[in-house]
């Protein structure tokens, strides 16, 4: 399917699969994290906080910042900003640094991400213009459902950096294959800060935004939390982690298999109907015993991710004739990053105050249940 990719496709995709990786690596190293600097774990969310919220809101300011003859130059300074962020969190000596670098972390992923699937329309021919999309945005999917997991095997024989040294590493890969392979990019039309805001007076898109925003707040939210929910089991979050991407990329293949046979907007409501019920089955579960939880951990990895597949055709379809759809879709992106920033802040608040990590499940489904009730308003348009 991707044989006759040009290599700069590849490289991208490589770029996009360790900024996956970095969006949520530290999800599962929480309580490495708040051992090493002696804090709860609660504070020591926040660095995925810092990272997804400096993506949500950073990036799309500081896209519209980059001129347009500088593309090329663009997207290797931001990956190259991300490579030495990583590796600036990797030695941090203070949380707060760390923080700090998380953030610029955040930003430069979300500016190379838009970027380069802009660089890969600009250097495709229209016909493999849909693969090359699918393999970028398949490598970004893939870091962040099989990356993870990944990451903290490693860091549970090494520490908790380690897996920042692997983002860092294939970053740097991935920025030096771009340096020596990127063509040269012809000039793209700047779009303001403003235009990208004006969709949001579409009430069609303004809905499945936030239904989107809700779902990442219930789902992408409550991820950055399995570490502490099964830590009282006695077994290693990993396995579960896993469970949750398996889930996930077996959801986002599958999928496409229902699309054009259902309406966006049913699948959406199954969907979000399904994620709230696996979220809400996780604390009678995890009572019956660890092994129990798996199989709500599976569906709700599958339904979190194959979620985006139908809300972004909608978007697409809905915007098709302003010719705007692909912006459309970007900004659903940052939804996404802004409601996983909003569900870990509010995570971490509930434990601070000493609230059951398993309330925060039922909490995530209540969410859910209202981004299903949201959706019915797409019904009605």
């Amino acid at each position: 399917m991707f044989r006759t990719l040009t290599p700069s496709i590849y490289l991208i995709s490589l770029g996009a699969f360790a900024l996956g990786m970095a969006s949520y690596s530290t999800a599962g190293l929480l309580p490495m994290i708040g051992e090493t600097f002696s804090i709860p774990i609660a504070i020591a969310a926040q660095v995925v906080t810092a990272f997804t919220l400096a993506y949500a809101i950073g990036s799309p300011i500081c896209v519209t910042l980059i001129p347009a003859h500088m593309h090329r130059t663009g997207i290797l300074a931001a990956l190259a900003v991300f490579v030495i962020s990583n590796i600036a969190s990797a030695l941090s000596n203070s949380f707060t640094s760390l923080l700090f670098f998380r953030a610029i972390s955040g930003i430069s992923a979300g500016v190379y991400l838009a970027m380069g699937i802009s660089a890969s329309v600009l250097i495709s021919n229209s016909e493999k213009r849909g693969k090359e999309i699918s393999l970028i945005m398949g490598g970004m999917a893939s870091g962040t459902v099989l990356g993870v997991p990944l990451c903290l095997l490693v860091a549970n024989y090494t520490n908790w950096t380690s897996a920042l040294w692997i983002i860092s590493f294939l970053g740097l890969i991935s920025l030096t294959g771009l340096y020596l392979k990127l063509p040269d990019l012809p000039p793209t039309r700047t779009i303001p800060l403003r235009s990208r805001l004006s969709l949001l007076l579409d009430k069609r898109v303004f809905t499945i935004l936030t239904v989107s925003l809700l779902a990442a707040i219930a789902s992408l939210g409550m991820y950055t939390f399995v570490a502490p929910l099964v830590k009282g089991t006695g077994y290693s979050v990993t396995p579960y982690l896993w469970v949750w991407g398996i889930g996930g990329v077996l959801g986002s293949f599958f999928i496409g298999a229902l699309m054009g046979i259902i309406k966006n907007t049913v699948l959406t409501m199954g969907i979000m109907i399904i994620l709230s019920a696996s979220l809400f089955s996780i604390p009678l579960s995890l009572s019956l015993g660890p092994w129990f939880i798996m199989l709500p951990i599976a569906i709700w990895g599958a339904v979190g991710w194959a979620l985006q597949v139908p809300q972004n055709s909608e978007l697409i379809a809905v915007r098709e004739k302003y010719g705007d759809g692909n912006l459309a879709v970007a900004l659903n992106e940052s939804s996404l990053y802004l409601g996983s920033a909003i569900g870990t802040i509010s995570g971490g608040l509930m434990l601070l105050q000493q609230w059951p990590v398993r309330i925060l499940a039922l909490c995530a489904g209540a969410v859910a249940i209202i981004g299903a009730l949201f959706n019915l308003l797409n019904f009605r348009k």
